[in-house]
């Protein structure tokens, strides 16, 4: 199935949904993936690979972190190649002061925002839908 490329579409049919726990971004040693750690994100960076993890999993495997986030997924089908939701996402949280982390799956877009704020940045996120529709 082709994923949503119109903005007002990709907008209205955001439909944050919260997952459960909390989640970290933390570093693998040596880039070597931790035993027993099943991360959300992986990225490989010329520093070293980066884990977005259960938080619990995070200490489970000594990994060091200082950012505990919650995880968001827009349930919209956007596609890759969509222009502006990120963007429209991005400024809406930063008007409400939140940030965020954004990360593109490949039939949905992940928000990582601060856990404690997790509430607030789906309501901002459902108004957003709203005011699109």
């Amino acid at each position: 199935m082709t994923g949503e490329r119109d903005l007002r579409t990709l907008l209205s049919g955001l439909r944050p949904e919260l997952n459960p726990g909390r989640h970290v971004f933390a570093t693998a040693p040596d880039g070597v993936m931790p035993e027993g750690v099943n991360p959300v994100v992986t990225v490989t960076e010329p520093e070293g690979l980066t884990l977005v993890l259960p938080e619990t999993e995070a200490v489970s495997a000594g990994l060091r972190y200082d950012y505990v986030a919650a995880w968001i997924t827009l349930r919209v089908h956007s596609a890759l190649d969509a222009v502006g939701l990120t963007a429209a996402v991005s400024l809406a949280l930063t008007d409400a002061g939140l940030s965020c982390n954004v990360v593109a799956g490949f039939h949905h877009d992940h928000v990582f925002v601060p856990y404690d704020r997790a509430a607030q940045a789906v309501d901002v996120l459902k108004a957003l839908a709203a005011e699109s529709g």
